[in-house]
């Protein structure tokens, strides 16, 4: 099967590996399967699998959802001809749960998540993710703001974050989550910069951060010297490894017998976690090596079907930079 999909700049990352995998054979047996694509985006992945089902007889289900509203506006448009077959909403994917009723809590026969920021996000200069781009310090997935009251982790802008967080936090947000060795110095950077003025917008953090590396490094960098740390700021306000946790210990619940689940990363992190619940959920026994009887009752709930995670091709990243760190991995839950 080769499929394609592309929308303005934004192209499905592992497009044919995700549809050969939610379409599986006993996907394909179902009179109408239910899929949740939990990072809807402009639906690259879920018109396909839609398209492909429907060439088969088959009339799909798809409940998306998307906590950019403008993804989610655009996803709307994309997915007119199965209008009738999408439930769609905008909320972020480790509330799925929340959802369920207003679509009859159905078991989904595939789930799919694929993780990081979209071209839609990091092409609009006004979001703030980009660094090539100026623009308000934001980087926020959903664009609100939460009270400060009701502040978490989650609901700051980048600007707050960059303006408000001491050093130690700095430091480990961009070494943890940005895995940069010169954290400490840019984080030392952005608060002597900031007892000058506030950091406004992105070309100014990144000019920091730019000048905050080594001569020597910048010359031999590969990237942008800013590309971990905003890549870092974004995941910490977004709270993307922590809703990536959560997703995965609820959903193993709400996928029939024989479901998929489909997980791409673009985070060494990400993958990591993905890796270790996919192996959990394979397992029987979980207890620690030195407990010689088992005392947790764990039971095997999914085969893990990527021992090592599918790689996009070199013509994919060739006509897909973006694709470059992606990294897929599969599991089926038993029947």
């Amino acid at each position: 099967m080769t499929v394609t999909a592309q929308n303005a700049n934004h192209v499905s990352v592992l497009l044919q590996e995700v549809i050969k995998a939610l379409m599986c054979e006993e996907n394909r047996a179902c009179k109408n399967p239910w899929f949740l694509d939990g990072t809807l985006g402009l639906a690259g992945h879920s018109k396909l699998l839609l398209q492909e089902f429907s060439k088969l007889g088959i009339q799909a289900n798809l409940c998306g959802l998307d906590r950019d509203p403008d993804a989610l506006t655009r996803a709307c448009t994309n997915l007119e001809e199965f209008k009738s077959q999408c439930h769609l909403f905008e909320s972020d994917y480790a509330s799925f749960e929340t959802i369920l009723p207003e679509i009859h809590s159905p078991l989904f026969n595939g789930v799919l998540l694929d993780l990081g920021v979209s071209s839609l996000q990091l092409d609009v200069a006004e979001r703030g993710f980009s660094y090539h781009k100026e623009g308000p310090l934001n980087m926020r997935m959903d664009k609100g703001y939460l009270p400060q009251k009701e502040a978490k982790p989650w609901s700051e802008t980048a600007y707050s974050f960059v303006n408000k967080a001491d050093f130690n936090t700095l430091k480990h947000v961009i070494e943890e989550l940005g895995e940069d060795p010169q954290a400490g110095r840019i984080a030392r950077a952005i608060l002597d910069k900031r007892q000058e003025k506030l950091i406004e917008n992105t070309k100014e953090l990144a000019d920091i951060v730019y000048y905050a590396y080594p001569a020597k490094w910048r010359a031999n960098a590969r990237n942008h010297p800013a590309t971990r740390t905003f890549q870092a700021i974004r995941m910490y306000v977004n709270d993307e490894l922590g809703q990536l946790s959560r997703f995965l210990d609820k959903v193993i619940d709400h996928v029939a017998p024989h479901g998929i689940i489909v997980v791409i990363t673009f985070h060494s992190l990400e993958d990591r976690i993905v890796k270790q619940k996919f192996k959990e959920w394979a397992t029987d026994c979980i207890c620690p090596a030195h407990i010689p009887v088992c005392i947790c009752s764990h039971k095997k709930l999914a085969d893990n079907l990527t021992k090592k995670p599918i790689l996009p091709t070199k013509e994919e990243c060739i006509a897909n930079p973006r694709a470059g760190s992606a990294k897929l991995r599969i599991a089926q839950k038993i029947g």
